[in-house]
């Protein structure tokens, strides 16, 4: 049995850093022995099929071996494709270790419906960021304003602004930063600003 650990890379190498302590959290955790890191350079729009990680679950894993993802929005960018790849796993025998939600996820019923509800969530999110993303340029485009901040100038409103309430919830929940910047579909950085801007938190170094 191989235990593998898939990676989906991005331009955000702090990102990636943390898809795999996630991994190797996860597995020291649950003794799934050592890993074996395949990381994936090819856009996440492309299908599964046609990046590493269709090479690893088509051709490399074998039976009785185990994927872990750090996160189901790590597997694919749509619900269709995660339960594509859900469905060969389970024809190739192999299992599903999702890091952050502490899943394994199998041929049963209920893993599927868990699948798809995280991937449908994931999902509806990035449609609705990109949506409001949209409406805003194109309502700023109508009525002549620049579209980029002037050089050398403070924005004077931020991309979080809108969610203020939403984070300040997450806050009080005692949920960690990384935590909210994921929910809230931003790097980590951008929400470290954000709260310093709005006086949130403490200005420091981050890491």
């Amino acid at each position: 049995m191989v235990t593998y650990a898939y990676l989906r890379v991005s331009t955000n190498q702090q990102d990636v850093d943390n898809q795999r302590h996630g991994c190797l959290e996860y597995a020291n955790k649950n003794s799934l022995g050592h890993l074996e890191f395949v990381s994936d350079s090819v856009s996440g729009q492309k299908r599964w099929r046609e990046r590493e990680l269709g090479q690893l679950l088509t051709q490399t894993a074998i039976a009785g071996d185990i994927i872990i993802f750090a996160e189901i929005s790590r597997m694919a960018r749509s619900t269709l494709q995660v339960l594509e790849i859900l469905e060969c796993c389970m024809e190739r025998e192999l299992t599903v270790h999702i890091a952050k939600q502490q899943m394994v996820l199998d041929d049963k019923l209920s893993s599927r419906i868990t699948a798809t509800v995280l991937g449908l969530a994931a999902e509806i999110e990035r449609e609705l960021i990109s949506m409001r993303t949209k409406e805003a340029l194109a309502k700023r485009k109508a009525s002549g304003k620049p579209l980029g901040r002037p050089k050398g100038r403070q924005s004077a409103k931020l991309k979080l602004d809108p969610r203020k309430e939403e984070i300040k919830a997450y806050l009080d929940k005692g949920i960690s930063k990384r935590s909210i910047a994921k929910l809230v579909d931003c790097a980590p950085s951008t929400l470290y600003y954000w709260l310093e801007r709005n006086q949130l938190i403490k200005s420091k170094t981050h890491h």
